[in-house]
């Protein structure tokens, strides 16, 4: 029996990266997925995932549609309740970095990043709880940041964002958790991205690497494992937790 058979999925940011990780675990594992992604440049990535998702025997469908929206958060979750009648996961995944020094950083690079990073999660769970609090049933998984835990210089806004919702997701437990919705985040360290590619080179590289435990950056897959323990029954008493994935960085 596939851990997640006959559950309907929602991911933002999933056209790559660790969303595009995660979008495929859960349709291994049986999930119907829905995820968004934001830019006309991810639209031919976005559908090749989608039909690599169906192909694995799922229903599955990509939307072009900014997180950080509200308007457009509500949209998306209204048509993904049409196409697919209910939503039992929700993963919160999108994010940037626009990493400065504090005193280069400009307004417009911090209202940016706490837009896409923290504002899409509030903008998400707002629409995902009521179809969840109708069915009494949901997991939503925040994807924090080990940054958001131990801060780093030159990332005070990605920390900050990333900070804000491990408070919102404790908060978000205590309100939803008698109508059995549970809300976790997961904090990675360094992933194998596109958004970490520039550290894989060079001295620099084995410098970071020498600071994790385990020697090594995360894969996706790696993100996605956790996700899929969050998202499925075996973690049916869990919830208000912030799950560091990060090779022991934060040790």
């Amino acid at each position: 029996m596939k851990l997640l058979a006959g559950k309907n999925a929602v991911i933002t940011g999933a056209a790559r990266g660790i969303g595009e990780g995660i979008a495929i675990k859960f349709a291994e594992e049986g999930a119907n997925v829905a995820f968004t992604y934001v830019s006309d440049s991810s639209a031919e990535k976005a559908k090749a995932l989608e039909e690599k998702l169906t192909a694995l025997g799922v229903k599955a469908k990509a939307y072009q549609s900014n997180a950080g929206d509200f308007a457009a958060c509500e949209a998306f979750i209204n048509d993904v309740m049409a196409q697919f009648g209910s939503i039992d996961i929700c993963v919160n995944n999108a994010g940037i970095s626009k990493d400065n020094l504090l005193l280069r950083m400009t307004p417009e690079q911090w209202d940016e990043v706490m837009q896409t990073n923290l504002k899409s999660v509030f903008n998400m769970t707002k629409q995902v709880i009521r179809p969840m609090m109708k069915a009494r049933s949901g997991s939503i998984i925040n994807m924090s940041s080990v940054i958001g835990e131990m801060g780093n210089a030159g990332q005070s806004s990605y920390a900050a964002s990333k900070a804000g919702i491990i408070g919102f997701t404790k908060s978000v437990a205590k309100e939803l958790g008698s109508r059995n919705i549970r809300c976790n985040a997961v904090a990675p360290g360094f992933v194998e991205t596109d958004m970490t590619s520039y550290l894989k080179e060079g001295e620099g590289a084995e410098k970071y690497k020498a600071d994790i435990p385990l020697g090594r950056f995360a894969s996706t897959g790696d993100i996605a494992n956790v996700c899929l323990f969050l998202a499925c029954d075996m973690s049916s008493y869990v919830t208000g937790q912030v799950i560091s994935a990060c090779g022991g960085l934060n040790i």
